[in-house]
């Protein structure tokens, strides 16, 4: 088994970046989701209530993250990669912001230009604010040890996904759906359809990486990446044979031990799993 596809989302819930090679970090793949949009209170803005993030493009050139729509490419933003928390002859607030049940999460806010041009393309009041390294947003203890923490992703740092799954769902449907609609990290080649949900423990070269729980999927899902717009699709489907205790599950949340400084992790490597624990859904039916 290999990766065939890696993926950062430099700003939550906005396009994503394909790459050859990414940098393992513990609160995910460097630059993934260190940057957020919320609302004046602080409040975290997805997809889900607004659509047009998905139209929303962002590219890395240099040390410079560029922004835009897509139906305005000419209007871009350029922002610095990442924002020092504290610069010369620049004033910059703090921001508590909420992601989900985690409240009161340090973050910095950008720039007025910034917070300013989000709010005329989304047309809402808006601030993008941005996670430094002293931020700690811990891991839900439920499933991570007392020293795992995440950027601004819902909850944890990586998501890993088999092709084969998309492959098997893509069957079932009339009109198959493309990996972006369920945004993960790591794309992986050659296992059997879910089998990622047993992961408990796999490597890629020196690093390990732990599955802990299978992804509950939501109707960011039925978004269409390319267009914005949504319908019932896929989860509807998924419904059918990925359903447990009233959640639809897809690909596996990963969390990643690091023992030295980051390393690469590059498409083409391989993958190999250490341990299995009990799949949280019996195999589905093969096609």
């Amino acid at each position: 088994m290999t990766i065939s596809e890696l993926y950062i989302y430099p700003i939550k819930s906005l396009g994503g970046i394909s790459l050859t090679e990414a940098i393992v970090e513990e609160k995910g793949f460097r630059y993934d989701r260190r940057f957020m949009l919320v609302e004046p209170d602080g409040t975290f803005m997805t997809q889900r209530a607004n659509h047009q993030m998905a139209l929303l493009d962002v590219d890395i050139q240099g040390d410079i993250l560029r922004v835009w729509h897509r139906h305005r490419p000419d209007d871009v933003l350029d922002l610095a990669l990442t924002i020092p928390e504290v610069e010369p002859g620049v004033s910059r607030d703090w921001l508590n912001v909420t992601i989900w049940d985690d409240k009161d999460v340090p973050a910095l806010t950008v720039s007025d230009e910034a917070d300013q041009w989000f709010s005329v393309v989304l047309g809402k009041p808006c601030r993008l604010v941005f996670m430094p390294e002293t931020t700690h947003r811990p891991v839900d203890p439920a499933y991570a040890r007392q020293q795992d923490a995440v950027s601004f992703a819902d909850g944890y740092p990586y998501l890993l996904i088999g092709q084969a799954s998309l492959d098997t769902l893509n069957q079932r449907l009339t009109d198959p759906v493309t990996m972006q609609r369920f945004r993960p990290n790591i794309v992986v080649s050659s296992s059997l359809p879910n089998d990622e949900d047993a992961w408990s423990r796999f490597c890629i070269g020196e690093t390990s990486f732990y599955g802990v729980k299978p992804c509950a999927r939501c109707v960011l899902t039925t978004i269409d990446p390319e267009t914005g717009h949504t319908g019932r699709e896929p989860l509807r489907t998924l419904s059918t044979y990925r359903q447990w205790k009233h959640k639809i599950l897809f690909g596996q949340n990963v969390l990643v031990k690091l023992t030295g400084e980051p390393v690469p992790v590059r498409v083409g490597q391989q993958i190999e799993v250490l341990a299995r624990h009990e799949p949280w859904l019996a195999p589905p039916v093969q096609l």
